[in-house]
């Protein structure tokens, strides 16, 4: 490798996993030549691909179990049976008894060859591992007989697994040929397949396909107009993106901006501070504590690398600048000029110009580009002994105000700061430049367009001014106080214009607020400490999973047109249908490695006029986390006023509290009917075993006083024999109702 000529950099690649962005492991590998290398890459990421697409299949994590176990073969090629106990240690007893029914060795020392433990035999395995006895209550509600004929098989396909809402004419129900073609796909007797027929077992195994994932597939690949002006939409953004740990002592690190960015994030923020003597190069750091220093050009890197590997739309970085020296400033903007190069976007598009009443150009005109939020001066070069900016009054200014920076309390005007930092990133670090940013020169400044802070006055003024391109920042309590008091006038501003939300500074644990209520009123840029994989982090993961992974969700419709005003605090909205979803826990599968009890709790995010009751289902009777079965009566959430910003949570718990696993679902990506949940870890990634079987089904919200006249609408011969209205009435009414349905009046 140190050989000139080696190009030892193409031949080499590092896979970096981890089960959250902190706690990384580095796998180093080496090539004799470059196109190997290449290779490598290219398979690592379409297995990848297809892992992140197939994770909602049940069946898929159980090919992978299949798959590890016979790879974990001994010196003599041989599968040791101790794998086996070690990948289902809840129940030892219980394996015992399923390899012998499976008719493979049961003793812990035992080994088998390959050709013994088949996909057959796994499959045997599992079923008496795991029985069923909730698929076999499900199968003979359609047939009492040992098979279901493929026109009961349909039956069941239109009754449970179709979404009532969908229109026939645009998603024709499935033809007779597709539904051989399931029970062909499914069924593990040919005997029975030949003859149209389906067995228990079969229908399990189709409840267990990619036909039946909880998840709309086609939400999870790109699918939202991408050509609407920035505002339209939420984006992906990190907060103190280089820690990670507390905001006090925590370590900081470029890696934490790669690993945001392959997450998906298009929104960084680098805090950035003079560098001491004799380099004078600047740093990222949180200043005023003891957090680690990391080099700014070392950041930049980082994010060049990894800034357009997940998506392809343009990056926003979030200065924080306290660098109050001309030279590194000038430093800072050569390093991004250089570095980023062409990806970098240094002046307005020709279609777009910085004038009030103009929108900034969308996510799709500004692919693979780089924008830089910094403040703006005036683009005089000023005396290097000045410390700060002159406070913005008016949103009309050029140069912005002194933002509070979110971690830090306001410098006493009575003190003023000493003109050097002697040891950045400390607590003894003097003091300047703490609680505001530093004077934008012009080096800098000619870098930023289409993202410029300003302090924000007040809505009215930002109307009048009517700038796209400013964007201001609100700490969580600002924002808050916000939404209670003023609701319609920031999902107006949010229309126009973008904003950003940051935690409050007593947030030294990294914890994170939650994002939902900024997103009710349109904010953009909810920034989360990435560092921390808590609740917030997990509802904010779960939603910018869809759309591609792209890091941009279109707003609703409500929240970006300019002729409707949109009350996140109503109790009805004029365009949108209402939803009700219920959801019956039937069963989980491989819970937990312990023999405990478990209980699964449902609870709805969405709107505050949506419903708010968390449901509990009770602890199983038994202890039994491989095959606990919960036979209690559904949880319905009626009347969910907006369904595209609510999401579904579902968690599991240990009795004694403890966390076995979740996951959380937008509303309008989930599929009616039967399915498998597999659940996923505090960190949102895919865990192998554990899973729910539940029935959802979400449908139109009909009021109570409504229902009878509406199932008469659509059912219009159901129970005609025993109406004491006469014909004329019936029909008065239904057109009465019809009319009310269209205009959505009634929701």
């Amino acid at each position: 490798m140190d050989f000139p000529d080696s190009n030892h950099l193409a031949k080499a690649l590092t896979i970096v996993s981890g089960l959250d962005t902190v706690n990384l492991t580095y796998h180093n590998f080496f090539a004799s030549k470059e196109k190997v290398t290449q290779n490598w890459a290219s398979d690592i990421l379409a297995i990848a691909y297809n892992a992140a697409r197939n994770n909602s299949c049940r069946q898929v994590f159980l090919d992978k179990i299949y798959v590890r176990i016979s790879l974990q073969t001994n010196k003599d090629g041989k599968i040791p049976v101790k794998n086996i106990y070690k990948m289902f240690p809840a129940d030892k007893k219980r394996v015992e008894s399923a390899l012998a029914s499976a008719h493979l060795p049961k003793g812990k020392y035992d080994t088998m060859k390959p050709d013994v433990f088949t996909e057959t035999a796994f499959r045997t395995f599992l079923t008496h591992l795991c029985p069923r006895p909730e698929i076999y209550e499900i199968f003979t509600s359609y047939s009492n007989k040992p098979t279901m004929t493929k026109e009961n098989f349909t039956k069941f396909l239109n009754e449970k697994q179709r979404d009532s809402r969908l229109n026939e004419e645009l998603f024709p129900r499935l033809r007779q040929d597709q539904i051989k073609a399931l029970i062909d796909k499914y069924e593990p007797t040919t005997a029975n397949s030949n003859r149209g027929l389906i067995s228990p077992e079969g229908l399990l195994f189709y409840l267990m396909g990619p036909e039946t994932t909880v998840v709309t597939q086609d939400r999870l690949a790109k699918s939202q107009d991408m050509t609407q002006p920035i505002p339209h939409y939420f984006i992906k953004s990190s907060h103190n993106t280089y820690l990670t740990a507390g905001q006090f002592s925590g370590v900081s690190s470029p890696e934490m901006y790669r690993q945001c960015l392959l997450a998906g994030c298009r929104c960084l923020e680098l805090d950035c501070w003079k560098g001491k003597p004799p380099d004078e190069e600047p740093i990222i750091t949180h200043g005023f504590t003891m957090t680690t220093e990391i080099l700014f050009k070392d950041v930049i890197e980082a994010i060049n690398e990894s800034a357009f590997k997940t998506s392809q739309y343009p990056v926003i970085l979030s200065f924080e600048n306290h660098v109050d020296s001309v030279k590194q400033q000038e430093k800072m903007a050569n390093y991004c000029k250089t570095i980023f190069g062409d990806a970098l976007l240094t002046e307005p598009l020709d279609k777009y110009p910085l004038k009030p009443g103009q929108q900034i150009p969308s996510p799709a005109e500004l692919m693979g580009k780089i924008l830089i939020k910094n403040k703006k001066g005036s683009h005089d070069k000023p005396n290097q002994t000045k410390k700060t900016s002159t406070a913005s009054s008016d949103q009309n200014t050029t140069t912005a105000a002194p933002t509070q920076d979110p971690n830090t309390t306001s410098p006493d005007p009575a003190n003023p700061a000493p003109s050097t930092q002697e040891n950045p990133g400390c607590l003894n670090r003097p003091r300047g430049t703490a609680g505001q940013e530093v004077t934008a020169y012009e080096a800098m400044s000619s870098l930023v367009n289409y993202i410029q802070p300003n302090k924000f006055i007040s809505f009215d003024n930002a109307r009048k001014k009517n700038k796209s391109y400013v964007i201001s920042s609100f700490v969580e309590t600002k924002g808050e106080a916000m939404i209670s008091k003023s609701a319609v006038e920031f999902v107006e501003y949010n229309k126009r214009q973008m904003s950003r939300i940051y935690p409050k500074g007593t947030r030294m644990d990294s914890s994170n607020y939650s994002p939902q209520p900024f997103w009710t009123v349109g904010c953009q840029m909810v920034a989360l400490n990435y560092q921390t994989m808590d609740f917030p982090m997990q509802l904010n993961m779960a939603m910018f999973e869809f759309n591609g992974r792209t890091g941009y969700l279109l707003k609703h419709d409500v929240m970006r047109r300019s002729d409707k005003k949109f009350d996140p605090f109503c109790d009805r909205i004029d365009t949108v249908v209402a939803s009700t979803l219920t959801i019956k826990i039937y069963s989980g599968q491989f819970l937990s490695e312990k023999n405990v009890k478990t209980g699964v709790e449902v609870e709805l995010i969405g709107l505050p006029g949506d419903p708010k009751k968390k449901y509990r289902t009770k602890w199983t009777t038994t202890p039994n986390a491989i095959n606990p079965v919960w036979n209690e009566e559904p949880f319905v959430f009626e009347k969910i006023l907006l369904p595209e910003m609510a999401s579904l949570r579902i968690v599991v718990h240990e009795e004694n509290g403890k966390f076995v696993g979740h996951r959380i679902i937008p509303l309008d990506a989930i599929q009616s009917g039967f399915h498998h949940i597999c659940l996923r870890s505090e960190s949102n990634m895919p865990l192998t075993l554990p899973a729910l079987f539940v029935y959802i089904e979400v449908k139109d919200y009909i009021p109570a006083a409504f229902a009878d006249f509406t199932d008469a609408l659509f059912n219009p011969t159901k129970g005609t024999e025993k109406t004491s209205k006469t014909p004329k009435e019936v029909k008065k009414k239904k057109k009465s109702i019809q009319s009310k349905l269209s205009s959505g009046s009634i929701y």
